[in-house]
């Protein structure tokens, strides 16, 4: 696998996991809803600041194991792939259906980005994700860890802002198909089902090659 093949591999995962509803595309949605474009892009930015957390313990964690422990580099890819697979079926197997949207709670655009922030740290799923997922993309083989590292952040937070940002722009529509269509709810969830699992095959003969 190519450089290139494997950044294209991490953004189709990326996309799939942020563009599947769940509590931060829920705390935008009601911002927006309930304050306004602004206060939604305040709680977009907040959740973009949280995500760049994620992506820089994460790039820590890779660097340290690559350089400590190189030895256990490949095992922990293999276990990052079968977590993926194991997420891809539960997600394929579940119904997920978004019936509220609920109030922000916010009392301004600081508020907003500060709690958007802490919604997306204190989310246990990313720092598992996290976890499974860097072993996989960030690897000692295509270069120095730092500029991969910062590549992924900012293809994470780029995403981040263009699908939570295109929510809080256009709330009103996001909200008639996120609660009134929960088949296309079920449907983006099985779909990005499908691609945790081909990816995490992908990375499983990659593990194997190695």
């Amino acid at each position: 696998m190519t450089y290139s093949e494997n950044l294209w591999l991490f953004f189709t995962l990326l996309f799939g996991i942020i563009i599947l509803p769940g509590m931060d595309m829920m705390f935008v949605l009601a911002n927006a809803l309930t304050r306004g474009r602004a206060a939604g892009l305040a709680a977009t930015a907040g959740m973009m600041s949280g995500g760049l957390v994620h992506s820089l313990y994460g790039a820590l964690g890779v660097g340290l194991l690559a350089k400590l422990l190189p030895v256990l580099f490949t095992p922990l890819m293999a276990a990052g792939a079968l977590y993926m697979a194991w997420i891809g079926v539960t997600l394929i197997r579940s119904a997920i259906v978004v019936d509220d949207v609920g109030h922000a709670g916010t009392a301004s655009n600081w508020e907003a980005f500060r709690r958007g922030a802490i919604t997306c740290l204190i989310n246990p799923k990313a720092y598992m994700f996290m976890l499974a997922v860097y072993p996989q993309f960030l690897r000692p083989e295509f270069g120095p860890l730092v500029p991969q590292a910062a590549i992924m952040a900012v293809m994470t937070a780029g995403t981040q802002f263009a699908v939570y940002g295109a929510i809080a722009m256009a709330a009103g529509r996001a909200r008639g198909m996120l609660v009134g269509n929960p088949y296309a709810i079920v449907w983006i969830g099985r779909s990005c089902g499908m691609v945790l699992m081909a990816i995490a095959a992908v990375t499983l003969w990659e593990a194997f090659r190695r």
